[in-house]
């Protein structure tokens, strides 16, 4: 078997989560984040929707972690987002954490926005 070294160039990566953290590039963030090329904040969930909409023409999927279980999120934030022109994929937050790395290191303009487990 042949192991690659995977870089991520556009953003960090996030390494890990846990009980009310994430953390991204080594760096722990509590509570929920939004993450990608330009950088990780916090992020004030589904009525925060402006941090998400401004990342319109800059990716073409953001991916939604629900927290701990998958949920539907709200029927006008989905169309928001689409109507900005983004993908939105929505899973728990650990599934998205791990399909987030690995879009990150295919060079994907992606953006991860996730609420904490």
């Amino acid at each position: 078997m042949r192991l690659n070294e995977v870089s991520f160039t556009d953003a960090l990566p996030v390494d890990g989560y846990g009980a009310g953290f994430f953390r991204v590039g080594g760096e722990v963030h509590q509570g929920n984040i939004l993450t990608g090329t330009d950088g990780t904040r916090a992020w004030g969930g589904y009525d925060d929707r402006a941090p998400l909409l401004a990342l319109g023409g800059e990716i073409d999927v953001l991916f939604i972690g629900t927290g701990a279980e998958v949920a539907h999120i709200p029927a006008d934030l989905r169309q928001a987002l689409e109507g900005a022109g983004m993908g939105v994929e929505i899973m728990n937050s650990p599934a998205a954490c791990r399909t987030y790395n690995v879009l990150l290191s295919e060079g994907r303009r992606i953006a991860l926005a996730a609420l904490a487990v």
